[in-house]
Parts: structure tokens; sequence; C-alpha cells
């Protein structure tokens, strides 16, 4: 299952920013006939098929939206630039995924900018806890995936001090100049993560960019 780290900490201060970005802000419903089809040379997004599948509901998307993500995803978001194009996902329940993609100018800029996602999210838990101490976070590492030049998973799960508890699922892989995160959350613990199932959407991700 990979390193498991756990650190916790103790406070006064509430941050239910924190926790609402682990699950995911569920959009408004809006039909999945309206999702927008990108051209050919710019990079595909997963369709709603291709997510984890849930065991009651059917899973809805948005379109292919230009721009940062709001609210920005947790440990990720901030390195995020303007380019970034993204797409969210929801289900009838708690839970909810999202697609961000990020094309670079050059292959090494795409490389860093993979490099730097990774960090972020290896130092996620401890980083989350720094910023709210009513948050308890434990992070894992689930492994790299060989498709195109690579991708790393994550598992992220957090306990706030008023009870909460969510579970979220991270990768990060590069397609040449191309970099794309997939990100799945809901209520929960590791014991409710969809790890293999969020694998082969995480492949199915990194192959369909192009």
């Amino acid at each position: 299952m990979g390193e498991t780290m756990q650190i916790r900490a103790r406070g006064i201060r509430t941050t239910v920013a924190a926790l609402a970005a682990v699950a995911g802000v569920a959009a408004a419903a809006v039909p999945a006939a309206a999702a927008t089809t990108p051209a050919s040379d710019t990079p595909r997004f997963l369709e709603p098929a291709e997510l984890p599948p849930h065991p009651t509901s059917p899973w809805y998307a948005g379109p292919a939206t230009a721009g940062q993500p709001d609210p920005l995803p947790m440990c990720v978001g901030e390195a995020l630039p303007s380019t970034s194009t993204h797409r969210d996902y929801w289900t009838e329940f708690d839970t909810n995924a999202q697609q961000i993609t990020v094309e670079e100018r050059s292959e090494q800029r795409a490389k860093d900018f993979a490099a730097l996602l990774r960090k972020d999210l290896a130092g996620c838990a401890k980083k989350l806890m720094q910023q709210d101490p009513d948050i308890t976070a434990t992070q894992k590492y689930y492994g790299r995936l060989n498709v195109e030049e690579g991708a790393d998973v994550y598992g992220i799960h957090t306990v706030s001090a008023w009870g909460s508890s969510d579970i979220g699922l991270f990768s990060v892989g590069r397609d040449g100049r191309t970099v794309t995160v997939v990100r799945w959350g809901q209520m929960g613990t590791f014991q409710h993560a969809q790890v293999a199932d969020f694998k082969a959407t995480t492949v199915t991700a990194v192959n369909k960019l192009y």
C-alpha cells in the first residue's frame, strides 16, 4: 500500500475550506450533454464512465473549462497556472472528482512542473495541519504507474476536530509537454478509497490526452 505518514496537530482554529477541498465541492448539476468536445489537437478529458464506479449513482460532468478551478484543489492548487484547463465530475451523493490539465511550452517545463506537483502532494498532510491545527492528516503513496512518461498516485485522509472524515486520491501524470492532475474524493477513510479503480482512471486519463 506504500508508505504511511501520520502527523497530528492540536488547536482551536477551524478551516472548512481545507476539508472541503479533500472531498471536493459538488458542482451544481449540469447535464452531461453540456460538456464540450475538445479539438483533436488539444488534450482530451475523462468521460464520466471512465471514473471509479459509484455503487449507486452514475457520474455527471461539466464542460472542460479554461482557467484555474474555483475553489483551488488542496495542496496542488497554488501551483496551477492561469493556463490550466479543468473539468468537474460529481455523483448524486458525496463522491466527486476533477481533472486539471496544463500544456507547457516545452517538455522540460512540463517535467519540472510535474515534479513540483509531486513534491506538493508528498508534503500535503504536513502542510494541511500547519494551516489548520484542528485537522489531523494522514497520507499514503500508492506508487508510480507505467503510462506515457509516468504517473504517481497519492491518498490523503483528513479528520477534523468537529468529527468530519474525508478521503481523497490524487494523481499526477505527464505525456510529453502536457501534465494532468486527477482528483477523486468523498467522505470516508483509506478503507473507502477505490485505489485500484482510481489507478485505472489515471492510466486512461494520461493515455487519452492525445
